[in-house]
């Protein structure tokens, strides 16, 4: 596949799993807790495609400067990056709002 397909499949992966990431967070605010666990599982699928794409990138590029880094490149990892993040974040914040919950009931 040509790079810029891959790097774009990357990019796609992991904007879902931010997304998803986001989704479980509004899940937990209603309580909703199987809207969350089903939410955070899609996000940790599309962050193990992202991440299975930035490997073989970086497996190909042996350390050497094979694969060329620009623009687009860089955003895809940003784009990872925060989107492995935001799903971090959101178990644990969903994890707040599962023990309010319970305090609160």
């Amino acid at each position: 596949m040509e790079l810029e397909s891959v790097v774009m499949e990357l990019i796609i992966n992991a904007g879902d799993a931010r997304s998803n990431s986001m989704e479980a967070l509004r899940y937990a605010r209603q309580q909703k807790w199987d809207g969350a666990e089903n939410a955070l599982k899609a996000a940790t699928d599309s962050i193990r495609v992202a991440h299975h794409i930035q490997t073989s990138l970086i497996s190909e590029d042996e350390g050497c400067g094979k694969i060329p880094v620009n623009l687009i490149m860089v955003h895809a990892q940003d784009h990872l990056m925060n989107a492995m993040l935001c799903r971090e974040l959101a178990e644990e914040i969903i994890f707040l709002h599962k023990q309010l919950a319970s305090v609160n009931s």
